[in-house]
């Protein structure tokens, strides 16, 4: 049989043969706590044990952790807790052969129909055969489960603070089969009972509500779903309740029960009462716009550590990154993500899991439609009402990137398999897809569009649907015809520029004003927007406003704007003003000459945040020099009101200098930023978030040693910045470019962790370790991430940022070669998750060379037969590369630099 790679083939015949009645699912999770028998491995840390991560004396490890948070050995078993499970399910051809999925370290029993199998026959590692089906059958299946290391499957996760075990799931695409056997794809839904078997003293928690019965945990019997959004959390969680109440219009009432839970150590700094007022407004809002009440009984919000991904839309189970716990000062940004997280996933409670896509090929139908709710409920329900402004800055950028990469797909992508799904939780499945439904609601009205929705999961609920399935409903509601579009804007890959011509008389008004739309030759296709061109000029007091504006259909490569003849001349042209469309925006030589003299001077924030998104894909694109770029920033950014804004306005400022200027030039461009940060700095208001921004840009492109006696100063408190509170997390971002620039030694940083001896202090620490400008220690980081499965996933990914560190290219330059000769074997043994981060991550980019890109090329040309999914990675960062090479031409070509 296939290993663990089902195909979407596999997945269509077994759903046709099969139709799940239900499951009942038992875990004993007794085990996560004690030692492993036969390994060696000892269990939690008590209050007093040496903390994770400890070093012998005179060790160079840049962040080992102590055995009783490693992996066990090769040799070992691994810590494995008991499941069982019963799953009740119909077969429409009786005699018929299948599998259930499973992937576990052994098998005790399987019994089909009352039949004992001989597990060692029938299961392979990943499948359970299934022969001689009857037209009803039982199939029981008791495992050995292992917990994970990876954030795949059972995560198991030991506080180094408090010695204290936490558990929790997360299966998207396909890793509840990690924990139970199953059938593991979207379109075979079911409800599920499961029951825990926990450690004295733990609660846990799973879908439904739970109550603890001699000892074992029953959780109510959901309502039919997939697997992947089945979960379970158990340990001594920090758990805070509150309650939802709403009437409807005929009377009912629906009571929600909310819950919110974190780790112990991070309870002085969690902000229920913030996370509860996000989720009344959002289950307000959608229970407004939606017409269909909140269909699976409690809500419980759940931030975990070690966590992949930003949340997992679980019903009534929703878990989160713990990152979303701030243990410091932060800026209202990251409030407004954590909200824009929270509205996404409850948006997810109706798109995907009350209807849920057939197949991968329409993850779209989830992603796309949270990723839009998100912003829209920030918009309309919370204090954060300039969401727009972040998405068209922040999300659409991400979808830009991958919509210009090689493997550019359709939002209705073609996933043949669990690994190409895997890869395309992408920033077109969600950035672009909803920027695509936002020009929807543009296109069929905000009304039909609700409307269309609100048929849709009232027809759908607790199936499965299609692209047509959508489609149809929003042809009814609009009485339009979206076949034209859908193709267009759905079934199609690439993007597309829009740029104003424009032609004045003698008097200076506007004869003629055009847009033209082109779209690069690998993906030419020309599409219809749905666009507002804003006219814009300087008041006497300076400001740049808007004066004049037109709404209007583009198609085609030159649509004439008609209504906008005659206007006074403009200084500034912006197409897609208001960001009602998907598309890359340009400028005529005029606008783009105002943007260089006076970008901060204009005064609405999404049009200055569009303005921006723009210069930095016109820098991308390598037609404009890095350094021009970063002289924007320098000049036009201490003005810029949007904190979001102005934190992605330092992202790709150090983009900027780290790939895409001439190499000749980073040293004067990284100087120039540095002293535009301090300059600014000084400037922000004491204690305001602007500081606090400005302060974390100016640690990450500190350069010279005046810089570095700064934030020395301000970690021992012989330097002060008025109104600056450098509280534990900012210490750590100030101690990470001493430790890369060789200021910080092990000793100093092992300091820090005294001071901060938590989960998340641990984490800085391994990072700060790898970023050392040693040999030994990148040799050490090197083996740690790719020799060795011992770290988990979160000390992995803290190695690998601190092992890539753009000022170390010759300390790095070696390992180019031993990329290339390793990434096979790495994604053959890792699961996908880490492979991908060691993929991405240890891709020797920053070399940013002729070589390293023909070795990269050499190295797709003679792995055609690679994993699919490896060979996409190795694709995506060699075209981010060549990319980098064609901006630094670019920047080399145009001469002296930068000025602030």
């Amino acid at each position: 049989m296939p290993g663990e790679n089902l195909s979407r083939e596999e997945a269509r015949e077994r759903a046709d043969l099969l139709t799940v009645d239900g499951y009942e699912v038992d875990l004993d999770l007794r085990s996560a706590v004690g030692e492993v028998p036969g390994s060696g491995e000892p269990g939690a840390a008590g209050p007093g044990a040496q903390a994770p991560g400890a070093q012998a004396p005179g060790a160079e490890a840049p962040g080992a952790e102590a055995p009783d948070t490693q992996a066990p050995g090769a040799d070992s078993p691994p810590r494995t807790f008991r499941s069982v499970t019963t799953i009740r399910f119909r077969c429409a051809e009786p005699g018929a052969a299948t599998f259930a999925d499973l992937i576990a370290p052994g098998v005790t029993a399987v019994t089909l129909n009352g039949t004992e199998l001989d597990p060692a026959a029938v299961f392979d590692g990943s499948r359970i055969a299934l022969d001689g089906l009857l037209a009803e059958n039982v199939l029981v299946v008791d495992a050995q489960c292992a917990y994970s290391r990876t954030g795949e499957g059972m995560h198991r996760f030991v506080d180094p603070e408090d010695g204290e075990v936490y558990l929790y799931t997360q299966y998207e695409p396909a890793d509840a089969r990690r924990v139970f056997a199953n059938f593991e794809q979207p379109d075979l839904k079911a409800p599920y009972r499961f029951r825990v078997t926990a450690p004295e003293g733990w609660t846990a928690w799973s879908n439904g509500e739970g109550t603890l019965i001699d000892g074992v945990w029953h959780f109510a019997e959901t309502k039919p779903i997939s697997t992947y959004i089945t979960a379970v959390l158990a340990g001594p969680y920090h758990y805070v309740t509150d309650s939802y109440r709403r009437t409807f219009d005929d009377g009912t009432v629906l009571e929600i029960p909310l819950g919110a839970m974190c780790r112990k150590g991070l309870a002085r700094h969690f902000d229920a009462d913030d996370i509860f007022l996000i989720t009344k407004q959002g289950l307000d809002f959608f229970h407004d716009h939606f017409d269909y009440p909140y269909p699976f009984g409690k809500y419980d919000q759940a931030f975990v550590p070690e966590y992949n991904l930003g949340a997992m839309e679980n019903p009534g189970l929703v878990t989160f990154r713990e990152e979303y716990i701030f243990r410091g000062q932060v800026t209202q940004a990251s409030y407004e993500r954590r909200a824009n997280t929270t509205l996404h996933e409850m948006a997810h409670m109706w798109f995907g899991d009350l209807v849920t896509m057939r197949w991968w090929d329409d993850l779209w139908l989830k992603e796309s439609f949270a990723d839009f709710m998100g912003s829209f409920a920030q918009v309309g329900a919370t204090r954060f009402t300039h969401a727009w402004t972040t998405f068209a800055n922040n999300r659409k950028a991400w979808a830009y990137r991958a919509d210009q990469l090689p493997s550019t797909h359709p939002i209705t992508a073609d996933i043949r398999d669990l690994e190409d799904a895997k890869l395309n939780f992408d920033g077109i499945t969600y950035a672009k897809g909803a920027s695509v439904l936002k020009q929807l609601v543009a296109y069929v009205g905000q009304d039909a569009f609700l409307e269309g929705a609100r048929r849709y999961f009232k027809r759908n609920a607790y199936g499965n649907t299609r692209l047509a399935d959508l489609l149809s409903v929003l042809e009814e509601t609009s009485g339009r015809d979206l076949t034209g579009w859908s193709r267009s804007w759905l079934e199609t890959a690439g993007l597309n520029s829009l740029t104003p011509q424009v032609i004045f008389d003698a008097e200076g008004r506007v004869t003629e004003l055009a847009v033209v739309q082109d779209a690069a030759e690998s993906h030419p296709e020309l599409r219809p927007h749905r666009v507002a061109i804003g006219l814009y000029r300087r008041t006497p007091q300076g400001e740049l406003v808007r004066f004049a504006r037109a709404e209007t259909d583009v198609a085609g490569p030159r649509t004439v704007v008609t209504e906008l003849a005659g206007a006074e001349r403009p200084e500034l042209i912006l197409v897609n003003d208001d960001d009602l469309t998907y598309c890359k925006i340009r400028f005529d030589a005029g606008s783009l000459d105002t943007l260089r003299a006076h970008l901060g001077d204009l005064t609405d924030p999404l049009a200055r945040a569009l303005c921006w998104s723009a210069l930095w894909n016109l820098t991308r694109d390598g037609l404009m020099p890095a350094r021009d770029f970063i002289g924007l920033v320098l000049t036009h950014a201490g003005r810029e009101t949007s904190i979001g804004v102005l934190q992605m306005l330092h992202a790709w400022a150090e983009s900027a200098l780290t790939h895409y200027a001439a190499p000749a030039w980073r040293e004067e461009g990284g100087r120039l930023l540095a002293e535009g940060a301090l300059r600014e700095l000084r400037l922000s208001g004491p204690g305001s978030e602007h500081q606090l921004t400005w302060a974390r840009f100016f640690a990450a492109v500190a350069s010279s040693d005046a810089d570095f006696q700064l934030l020395r100063g301000l970690l021992d408190g012989t330097a002060k910045i008025d109104g600056l509170d450098v509280d534990q997390e900012l210490r750590w971002a100030f101690l990470g470019p001493l430790a890369a620039h060789g200021r910080a030694d092990e000793s100093a940083i092992d300091a820090e962790l005294a001071r901060d001896d938590t989960a998340s202090g641990k984490r800085h620490q391994v990072r700060c370790l790898a970023s050392r400008p040693s040999a030994a220690v990148k040799a050490q980081a090197w083996a740690q991430v790719v020799e060795s499965d011992a770290l988990s996933n979160a000390l992995a990914e803290a190695t690998i940022a601190g092992f890539s560190r753009p000022g170390q290219r010759e300390l790095l330059a070696p390992y180019a070669a031993k990329y290339f000769a390793v990434i096979e074997r790495v994604w053959a043994e890792r699961s996908i998750q880490i492979g991908m981060d060691v993929v991405r991550g240890l891709f020797p980019g920053l070399q940013g060379d002729r070589r390293t890109l023909d070795a990269a090329t050499a190295w797709l040309d003679t792995h055609q037969d690679a994993a699919p999914a490896l060979r996409r990675l190795v694709l995506e960062a060699t075209d981010d590369l060549a990319r980098a090479l064609r901006g630094q031409e670019c920047d080399a070509a145009c001469g002296p630099a930068a000025s602030g």
